[in-house]
């Protein structure tokens, strides 16, 4: 694991704006390499203005993306096509206007697909052992004001699980109550982690994180790339460190 880097921006939308130049050129690089990139890909409002940002881009890189491999590291158990899904926001902001290959594009199980929530983390995560390389060569993750990241909640059970891909969470003290998320020993099989964080609410957990601060604390102190780990900050995301 690696030692995190702290990279601070003036505001959202140059944050927004570097972390998409970033990723088109791991893109870019790992093609290059003959390499098909898999990103695992994260929710929120900066999120969404990061893929706005790779969309406006995407027409002057040399990405090909039907080589590339999409995830998410977490997803919230509701419908197909809930605006409270994070694929939902995703295919708005940037998937549906990229030549992507469907099959490449492995959302989460929906609450409608026929699955109940155990049997969809366990789906998603025969998903990732069969259709995976093995680690993403990017992983982009939020925090939360109560330092959460992916769907790992502070002080949660799901916290503590090290046998499993993904887990179904439930009684999130954020709604929805129910989630799927990848587990800490998922999460941490990343060439690069990407904290990508906005915001003087996620002040105080930055910092927490950052010092290293208990997982069942501040959940987000527990995820590190194999190569790379960067937490990507606006100006009041870092206020407090």
């Amino acid at each position: 694991m690696t030692e995190p880097e702290v990279v601070v921006h003036d505001d959202a939308g140059t944050l927004a704006g570097d972390v998409a130049s970033r990723l088109l050129e791991v893109l870019e690089l790992a093609q290059a390499d003959g390499r098909v990139p898999q990103i695992g890909l994260t929710g929120g409002s900066i999120a969404d203005a990061v893929h706005r940002e790779v969309a406006r881009r995407a027409v002057d890189s040399s990405v090909d993306w039907t080589r590339v491999v999409l995830w998410w590291g977490d997803e919230r158990f509701v419908p197909a096509g809930s605006s409270e899904r994070n694929a939902t926001g995703a295919r708005q902001a940037l998937l549906d206007g990229l030549p992507l290959d469907p099959a490449h594009v492995h959302e989460m199980p929906a609450a409608d697909g026929g699955l109940d929530l155990d049997g969809a983390a366990a789906a998603y995560a025969d998903d990732l052992r069969t259709h995976g390389s093995g680690a993403f060569d990017v992983l982009m993750l939020g925090v939360g004001p109560d330092g959460h990241c992916a769907s790992l909640f502070p002080g949660h059970p799901a916290l503590d699980v090290d046998d499993q891909v993904a887990v179904g969470v439930r009684e999130s003290p954020k709604p929805p109550p129910e989630r799927i998320s990848l587990t800490f020993a998922a999460l941490n099989r990343s060439r690069a982690v990407w904290f990508v964080v906005s915001g003087e609410e996620k002040a105080a957990a930055v910092a927490s994180a950052l010092s290293g601060a208990d997982v069942h604390q501040t959940p987000a102190a527990g995820v590190q790339g194999q190569d790379e780990t960067l937490w990507l900050l606006d100006a009041d995301a870092a206020s407090q460190l």
